[in-house]
């Protein structure tokens, strides 16, 4: 029996005009496409030859088990077919990627990745600033708000990096993300919402992190969404873009 294989694939943030070319021509070979939740479902007419199967994955939302998108994987690509896993942004980052190329090993089931835009590089595009400065800070540091235990990053150590803090996935507990940076960092530290970065119904907030999440929530803002937090984030506070398709709510509290 012939093996097919494996791609795991980023779809980007939201617009199409995001993908990678790569990323078109495999969507365009693909016998299966598992498509998440956060991807654009309108990708699904760029593998008008596929099998399309929605694999739900939002936070607050009943997603699809993760047992369960690996034995499809492995389902269809030991019957000799071309598995095309889409994820929205980038695979390789907070996407279970490392689990499902953990199956895909122990399978032996030949695989490739294909990087996308991650919707924290999206969001810092929707303010108009860089994530790093030579003015503000050296780095940036990603990371997910939601721990497989529940439990909270160490935000005094993330702090104390002096880094862009890119929070995924945190909206839902915004408060007490908010409350426990304040321990640790300046209230007047410049912080931002972007949510549906690339989006058609992009919106954006800006506010000092001690009113971020007052902000964001008068705002009507939720997820899908990224908290930008950094001296960096303050550039933002000057610009104010707007285009046909989007415009983007910047507000300095």
């Amino acid at each position: 029996m012939t093996t097919g294989k494996v791609t795991l694939l980023g779809a980007g943030p939201g617009d199409p005009d995001l993908l990678t070319i790569r990323a078109a021509r495999v969507l365009a070979s693909a016998d299966v496409v598992l498509l998440d939740d956060l991807a654009n479902p309108a990708l699904a007419d760029l593998a008008p030859n596929a099998r399309v199967i929605h694999v739900g994955k939002r936070g607050g939302c009943r997603s699809t088990p993760q047992a369960f998108i690996e034995r499809l994987m492995l389902r269809y690509a030991r019957a000799g077919r071309h598995v095309v896993r889409v994820k929205g942004g980038d695979a390789l980052l907070f996407g279970r990627a490392g689990e499902e190329l953990a199956a895909l090993r122990r399978a032996q089931v030949p695989y490739e990745i294909v990087n996308g835009i991650s919707s924290g590089f999206a969001a810092a595009a929707a303010l108009g600033v860089s994530l790093t400065h030579r003015d503000h800070c050296q780095g940036v540091t990603f990371v997910t708000a939601h721990r497989r235990d529940h439990s909270e990053p160490d935000w005094a150590a993330l702090a104390a990096t002096g880094t862009t803090l890119a929070i995924y996935m945190g909206m839902s507990r915004i408060d007490s993300l908010c409350d426990a940076l304040l321990r640790v960092m300046r209230a007047d530290t410049p912080a931002a919402v972007v949510q549906s970065a690339s989006a058609h119904d992009e919106r954006c907030v800006c506010a000092p992190l001690d009113r971020l999440a007052e902000t964001a929530r008068d705002a009507g803002l939720g997820s899908p969404a990224v908290i930008l937090v950094g001296d960096a984030i303050g550039e933002a506070a000057l610009l104010h873009a707007t285009t046909e398709q989007r415009e983007p709510v910047l507000r300095q509290a």
